[in-house]
């Protein structure tokens, strides 16, 4: 019966995503035809995700370590567990921002607005693909975007779900354009809808969102990516174990 409730919620959470994904597209669509509008465009997708998650009563909390200032640029990794993380990351940066995410997401049917527009795809068979995408990362960063990567660069497939491996990327780009970088830990995401919910349904619940201090750059050299990419891996990783 659980499983069964579950599952149904998991409809009424699509269909929630649906509808409001619907009522707001001229929106998206006005806003995606421009780059000068894209800053309109994340502020539909906060509605958006308020919206679509509050309506089945799922909520997000936010924990900060220290104030963010959001008149800065920065580099934001979170952990991925959940399709709600999108949602999550949405919700907390205040300014102008756009994800990098897999090639595969430009075709979707609800992600293929974002990504054929303010996001950037990353199809990551391809070096080339692979370069040409963190090339516009970097010139979204030069003009004051920040951008949110998941350094995973995948949601885990064993569950319940445990932190992957870091890419080198983020961390590579944040030193040579003297970036600070956000970890961001979501330690219970999983647990309201792991990955996209088709195998064990969603629930309603609260989303505990932990914002560490931001980790400056600026004294860094692309020697220390490895040695950056470790000290953020090792903070979401002892927020995750921490009780």
């Amino acid at each position: 019966m659980k499983m069964i409730l579950k599952k149904v919620h998991l409809y009424l959470y699509q269909g929630s995503v649906a509808l409001f994904y619907f009522l707001l597209w001229p929106f998206l669509y006005y806003y995606s035809r421009k780059p000068e509008r894209y800053k309109n465009m994340n502020a539909v997708r906060r509605v958006w995700g308020l919206l679509s998650s509050g309506t089945v009563g799922i909520t997000y909390r936010y924990h900060f370590e220290e104030p963010i200032d959001w008149n800065r640029t920065y580099i934001i990794a979170p952990n991925h567990t959940s399709n709600l993380d999108i949602t999550a990351m949405s919700l907390l940066v205040k300014s102008n921002f756009c994800f990098m995410g897999k090639q595969e997401l430009v075709d979707g049917l609800v992600t293929g607005i974002f990504f054929r527009s303010v996001d950037i795809p990353v199809n990551r068979e391809s070096k080339i693909g692979s370069f040409k995408a963190f090339k516009q990362a970097m010139e979204r960063l030069e003009k004051g975007t920040s951008v949110v990567i998941f350094p995973e660069a995948t949601i885990p497939d064993h569950y319940p779900p445990q932190l992957h491996q870091f890419k080198n990327g983020p961390f590579r780009m944040a030193i040579e354009h003297k970036i600070p970088v956000i970890p961001v830990t979501s330690p219970n995401t999983w647990k309201i809808l792991w990955d996209d919910g088709k195998k064990f349904g969603s629930k309603p619940g609260v989303c505990d969102i932990f914002v560490h201090k931001p980790i400056e750059t600026a004294h860094l050299t692309i020697d220390d990516a490895d040695t950056l990419r470790d000290e953020v891996f090792d903070i979401i990783n002892t927020k995750l174990n921490k009780p």
